[in-house]
């Protein structure tokens, strides 16, 4: 807000608060992360996106040293890799195309609270209890999390003196200062003492990418998503074509027909986007999952799959009496740590930013590298993965990221994105909204869901009424409850256009705030 109040535009501020963010929540997003955003020129009138996700090596196995730390062993799934951080590619790109003010204007409110710390949340302190094994497994990690020797408790104030020095230098010689400075050289040399055979040329050598962004309608509405390989503007297209193929405009929201039915399409959505990859280097997988035809036909396949019978018996049989079990949630629980931010900014000459950055897909997991705190890439090479990618040089990963623009008169009156589970909740945000009138802020406060599991259990925050519930039992749907509002169903950032006036709104499943300058 203070980059705005000061003349900066929606890019400035879009990159001081990133460079804020990584310094104040450690836990969520880092330096040596990744950046996604969707930007919109107010002055051209188009819409582009930025893809600066961090990359992988092609000429490196996957480098993993902690795997088994923090979940993944009790999952079976591998730990996060080792990768080449997008974090500052991305912002330096984003400041060289559509920024207007100084590089090292932007760094300082970073550097300032990297050296005078920030005070411990209840949310930041209960995400590092959960990542404890994680980020305390190596000492640099430790420095970071726990200066004092133990987690700093929820109310002190916990600086990273490490991480200031590290952003003044940032400030000094320009996002370059991580890609081949003095940052990247420590980075490097961190990993080839652990074994990762990392070099100077893989710093650059996968540079941020400029894409068009995908566009869809639907109802009358224009979508602007983000395009492959990142899946969710065309796994939107295929959910709410397939919801409005059911009708979905004319059932009781949070009834059992709506939710029945989401909670299918969401799931034929994840098996479609397995064939998603980069189009550079792949088919148009994306036209497919956007055709008409072949939403009507997944709706015609979800209806064919509907009981005829009650069901309710068989629940009972199988999951017990209750309707509501607590496996899934259990099961959710496990999870690996992971974190992200989103950003929402409408500028005071129309130009709209909407950014997700991340501690995910960036640095050598577990490491802090000069005060700057790494997760690692979640890839893991497989069609069912959220990240997946190809060893082919200049090939970028699929992801779930989801930075969403929804266009009035040629300009967003609506810009919504999130961290979380974002692969399941931006299609239902949009349905709420779209298809049932919501207002966006009424829109995230509604019960978000999962996809159904393959034994027909459905994790779901806990506020369906009692009916919705035995309903969906009749249907032969079990119901995991998650909490009312679960932080892993992600933190809608939001701005939007109320008639006149412009909106801001911030999900309270998570610490994001909303302002605005009169």
């Amino acid at each position: 807000m203070s980059v705005l109040a000061s003349g900066g535009n929606a890019a400035d501020a879009a990159i001081a608060g990133a460079l804020v963010q990584a310094a104040v929540e450690p836990h969520l997003t880092s330096h040596a992360g990744m950046v996604s955003c969707l930007y919109f020129d107010a002055g051209t009138g188009t819409s582009h996106q930025l893809n600066a996700l961090g990359t992988l090596a092609p000429d490196l196995p996957p480098f993993r040293p902690i795997n088994g730390v923090g979940g993944w062993a009790r999952e079976g799934a591998p730990g996060p890799q080792a990768a080449i951080p997008g974090f500052m590619p991305g912002l330096g790109a984003l400041h060289e195309r559509f920024g207007s003010r100084p590089w090292a204007e932007l760094c300082a409110p970073a550097v300032h609270w990297a050296e005078q710390g920030h005070p411990v949340s209840s949310f930041e302190y209960g995400v590092n209890v959960f990542a404890a094994p994680f980020i305390s497994y190596f000492e640099s990690g430790r420095s970071v999390f726990m200066p004092e020797g133990y987690l700093t408790p929820v109310g002190q104030v916990v600086r990273n003196p490490e991480l200031a020095r590290t952003l003044r230098l940032l400030a000094e010689e320009g996002p370059a200062y991580f890609t081949t400075g003095g940052w990247a050289k420590a980075f490097i040399a961190a990993g080839n003492a652990l074994g990762w055979p990392v070099r100077q040329d893989h710093m650059t050598a996968n540079p941020p990418r400029w894409q068009e962004p995908l566009r869809f309608n639907h109802r009358g509405h224009e979508i602007v998503a983000l395009s492959p390989p990142e899946r969710q503007g065309a796994y939107c297209a295929l959910v709410l074509g397939v919801m409005d193929a059911l009708g979905v405009a004319g059932m009781q929201p949070f009834g059992a027909d709506h939710v029945f039915s989401m909670a299918h399409a969401l799931r034929l959505g994840d098996q479609a986007a397995g064939f998603l990859h980069d189009p550079l280097y792949f088919g148009a997988a994306a036209d497919v999952m956007m055709d008409p035809d072949y939403h009507r036909s997944l709706a015609r396949l979800i209806e064919a799959g509907r009981s005829r019978v009650d069901l309710t018996e068989h629940v009972r049989l199988t999951h017990g009496n209750a309707a509501f079990h607590a496996s899934g949630w259990n099961s959710a629980r496990s999870k690996a740590p992971v974190g992200s931010c989103e950003i929402s900014i409408v500028d005071a000459n129309g130009n709209w930013v909407q950014m997700m950055n991340t501690i995910q897909s960036g640095g050598i997991p577990g490491m802090a590298v000069d005060g700057v705190f790494m997760m690692g890439s979640h890839e893991q090479s497989s069609m069912s993965a959220h990240f997946a990618n190809w060893r082919v040089p200049g090939a970028r990963m699929r992801n779930i990221l989801g930075n969403t623009f929804v266009m009035k008169d040629g300009a967003p009156w609506l810009a919504l994105g999130t961290p979380g589970n974002v692969y399941a909740t931006v299609a239902q945000m949009l349905v709420n909204i779209l298809d049932f009138g919501m207002t966006p802020q009424a829109a995230s406060d509604a019960p978000r869901m999962l996809p159904i599991g393959d034994d027909y259990t459905l994790s779901i925050e806990s506020r369906l009424a009692a009916g919705t519930v035995l309903d969906l039992t009749a249907l032969g749907i079990s119901l995991a409850p998650m909490p009312g509002w679960d932080w892993n169903q992600g933190s809608f950032q939001m701005c939007w256009r109320d008639g006149s006036d412009l909106v801001a709104g911030a999900d309270f499943r998570r610490t994001g705030q909303a302002a605005a300058i009169g």
